[in-house]
């Protein structure tokens, strides 16, 4: 893990770790990254979400973006996945969102995008890093008309849906659908999207004030959504995060549908339509034993990789993959985008339950999960660090593994976003599962925080 950039961008508390003096220093560092400053004027796309440090920041990062001769191009409040695609279709040399995706209001986030739309491998983001914090290069201050522009877009979330249309060729009238924004990015393009779909549809947590994003809504918290489709007989519903880029459904009778079954059912009907290339889903180490059976049974082969979204794709690419995902709702249809993007895998999950015929319940009690345990242990920063030389906890986790005997699996990780060692404990017996993960992170707690 880099030294500013984690597992998904630069992120910490806005104008506390994350501060305007920081992000200007990106900004510049990313133009002299990014683009050919010396041969072309950089043009750079920035998106944003709905908290109330994203416009503070945004005019941060434009200024240090437009100091070093670099043009500007503003799409307003967007999902992630928007800023992914806009960047490639209106040809910009680079792509900046500014979000904390599912953390509460007061953090915020800085992810950036190469020309192709992709997020940059570990090798640029340490690059930056070192014009930051080492000064390995001194960025060149422009004066006069060589400094840059900033200018607002007009169409873009209209192109972000507009392509998202793209993507699917069934009809949903009849069909009932509950959209839980987050009170995020989503709030300004589900509507729209959904409208233009010719679904049926309720609309949950669009009313974003600057500090209500993923408050008691989103995909981090489902209850309400849950609740929602049941009192009011949906077919299923759709819990999306801040930036829009991750998605969890709820069947028809409130039950969750996490990441893995999602990419576990849209594997099962691209295979079927012979369109699941190499027959293969990309996923994480965080993915179920289950997962793994269902792919088994159904002639899909599974590819894993570590945790991250960013990881994931990287394996897509390198595989010809179509199809891969997170248990968290990362899911990633490579023939259609980037990045991860909720609302595309809401609408692709769409389609496949109205082709199937089949209730969302009925599609997903196909795949029999494992229990599955986790726990969050809030630690020191230099816990995060110390953690994989501390002797103790090896101890615990290889105690839990051996009780387990083979009939589980434990896994215990660095969180890439927040000041957090996960413990998550699977296998059949949920009071074993439970008390073993109790036992690790207690172990963690006192050695770490």
């Amino acid at each position: 893990m880099g030294r500013l950039f984690g597992t998904d961008g630069a992120r910490g508390v806005a104008n506390s770790e994350l501060t305007c003096e920081l992000s200007m220093q990106i900004g510049r560092a990313a133009a002299m990254v990014l683009t050919d400053s010396q041969h072309k004027r950089p043009r750079v796309l920035i998106g944003m979400d709905t908290r109330i440090s994203s416009e503070m920041l945004r005019s941060a990062i434009s200024a240090g973006l437009c100091s070093v001769g670099a043009d500007v191009l503003s799409v307003g409040v967007v999902p992630t996945p928007a800023v992914a695609f806009l960047v490639q279709k209106y040809g910009y040399d680079a792509g900046i969102m500014i979000s904390a995706s599912h953390n509460p209001c007061e953090y915020n986030g800085i992810k950036i995008f190469k020309s192709d739309g992709y997020k940059l491998p570990d090798e640029l983001e340490e690059k930056i890093e070192e014009i930051i914090l080492d000064g390995t290069i001194v960025p060149d201050a422009k004066i006069g008309g060589e400094v840059g522009r900033i200018r607002e877009a007009d169409m873009s979330r209209i192109d972000y849906i507009e392509h998202l249309l793209e993507t699917v060729d069934e009809e949903f009238s009849g069909m009932k659908i509950a959209l839980d924004c987050a009170n995020g990015s989503a709030s300004f393009t589900a509507p729209q999207l959904f409208t233009d779909l010719g679904a049926d549809f309720e609309i949950l947590s669009a009313v974003p004030n600057g500090i209500n994003i993923n408050r008691n809504c989103g995909s981090t918290h489902l209850e309400a959504l849950q609740k929602f489709v049941i009192d009011n007989k949906c077919d299923v519903g759709f819990a999306f995060d801040g930036d829009a880029d991750r998605m969890l459904a709820v069947d028809e009778n409130g039950n969750v549908v996490d990441g893995d079954k999602i990419v576990a059912i849209c594997a099962k009907s691209l295979r079927e339509q012979n369109m699941l290339k190499n027959d293969t889903a990309v996923v994480t180490v965080m993915s179920n034993m289950g997962f793994h059976d269902y792919c088994k049974n159904n002639g899909i082969n599974v590819e894993v990789t570590s945790v991250g979204d960013r990881y994931v794709l990287e394996r897509m690419i390198e595989g010809g993959y179509s199809i891969g995902g997170e248990q968290s709702g990362h899911v990633i249809f490579l023939d259609y985008a980037s990045t991860g993007d909720g609302q595309l895998s809401a609408i692709q999950l769409l389609q496949t339950i109205k082709r199937s015929g089949k209730t969302l319940s009925e599609l997903a009690k196909e795949i029999e999960i494992y229990p599955q345990v986790m726990v969050n242990v809030r630690v020191s920063k230099i816990g995060k660090v110390r953690y994989a030389k501390d002797a103790e906890i090896k101890k615990a986790i290889q105690s839990a593994e051996a009780e387990l005997n083979g009939a589980g699996r434990v896994l215990v990780r660095v969180s890439g976003t927040e000041p957090l060692i996960r413990v998550m404990v699977e296998g059949k017996d949920e009071e074993q599962i439970k008390r073993l993960a109790d036992d690790i992170a207690s172990v963690v707690k006192d050695r770490l925080i």
